[in-house]
């Protein structure tokens, strides 16, 4: 269960990954936040941000044009 939801649905890049750092810097070690976007590129922006960070992508998926990202904080 995420302790934190994103909803960055509609916006184009770079935003989406602006609002999960937003999101992801408001939480403590350990907690876990969801990103959900409908950026066709979010997929392979979001996987290169958190592989620049400390943060682990839990999961990624897609469903219906909605691109769902599970992280957990560093």
């Amino acid at each position: 269960m995420a302790n934190l939801v994103v909803d960055a649905k509609g916006l184009a890049c770079p935003m989406p990954i602006v609002k999960a750092k937003k999101g992801i810097d408001s939480l403590e070690s350990g907690q876990i936040m969801e990103l959900q976007t409908t950026d066709k590129g979010s997929m392979k922006d979001f996987q290169a941000w958190v592989n620049q960070t400390k943060h682990e992508l839990l999961e990624s998926k897609e469903d219906n044009g909605i691109f769902t990202f599970t992280v957990k904080k560093g």
